[in-house]
């Protein structure tokens, strides 16, 4: 999957997400996960699994969109695709039970 990411680099602070281009985002069509800098794509990988509503292609692109910021701001992935992050969305559901089983 080719990545649609590119840096965004603004002079002085971003005021709000919507200044944000679509490019920007690991899930660009859903404007999730800014890749903007190295906090930020750890942040991504991390949570690559959990973003809801979105397809097995859609979860790809942003892998591959993280990988090239990941490359970018010189942040190094021990995963080599979306597989091995998982893909188990954390539907509200399992949200509710594993809350109910910690009380």
């Amino acid at each position: 999957m080719r990545a649609t990411w590119e840096p965004h680099e603004k002079s002085g602070r971003l005021t709000s997400q919507s200044d944000l281009p679509d490019s920007v985002y690991a899930f660009p069509k859903q404007r999730k996960e800014p890749l903007t800098d190295a906090s930020h794509v750890r942040n991504a990988i991390a949570r690559l699994d959990q973003v809801e509503d979105v397809s097995a292609a859609e979860r790809e692109l942003a892998f591959a969109n993280i990988r090239k910021a990941a490359a970018h701001y010189d942040v190094e992935l021990t995963e080599t695709s979306a597989k091995d992050v998982g893909v188990h969305p954390q539907s509200a559901a399992n949200k509710r039970k594993r809350t109910a089983a910690r009380s």
